[in-house]
């Protein structure tokens, strides 16, 4: 795949980020709608006793009909990048790369955000970097029903529909107590695999 066309995710599922890795030039959707329990504002990764949901509390304005993704505002009424802060602190402290990709990923939990599209703009240009990863990265001008010489994989924006059947194994920090739990978010790989993480993408699907 040459030309990739991708949602954007709250860090986005390991499935995602490996259908994302074929391209060479990527491009980010910026004009789609928002749409509830998606992983616009959601993403799991594996804690203590399984696997645990993060979501972003979004501010629901009473929009008559739909609302664009770009103009959805977080609801930073609740202590909620602390929390999820947290949740990844006691997840991943023990994971071999926790330390070296710590410092980088907490700016993102302390720096305040009003727009869910910013937020996750911001920490998608940020793992392209720790993943060491340099696609020819684009933004649409508009939205298109069907991208023209381009493969569309925006609907694994829902989970319901995002990769899991890929070859793509690694070690997690808590496999022993919950198995191996599959297609969480891209910071689980990050996390476990460290630099490695790139090459087991691009050989996962």
């Amino acid at each position: 795949m040459s030309t990739v066309v991708a949602p954007l995710a709250y860090t986005g599922s390991i499935g995602l980020w490996a259908f994302m890795t074929t391209a060479q030039t990527l491009i980010i959707e910026q004009h789609d709608y928002y749409q509830k329990q998606t992983l616009r504002n959601r993403t799991h990764i594996h804690g203590a006793n399984g696997k645990l949901m993060l979501s972003i509390p979004v501010k629901h304005l009473g929009v008559i009909g739909r609302q664009y993704y770009h103009t959805v505002e977080i609801e930073n009424s609740f202590a909620w990048q602390k929390q999820h802060w947290k949740s990844i602190q006691s997840a991943y402290r023990s994971s071999p790369y926790f330390e070296f990709y710590e410092d980088d990923l907490a700016i993102l939990y302390k720096t305040k955000f009003s727009s869910l599209y910013a937020f996750n703009k911001a920490y998608f240009e940020l793992l392209l970097k720790l993943l060491g990863w340099e696609p020819s990265v684009q933004y649409t001008e508009s939205y298109e029903t069907i991208p023209a010489a381009a493969t569309d994989i925006r609907a694994q924006i829902e989970q319901k529909n995002s990769k899991t059947d890929l070859a793509l194994k690694y070690t997690q920090v808590f496999e022993d107590k919950n198995g191996f739990i599959p297609n969480l978010s891209i910071i689980d790989l990050l996390f476990n695999e460290g630099p490695n993480a790139l090459t087991l993408l691009k050989a996962g699907v």
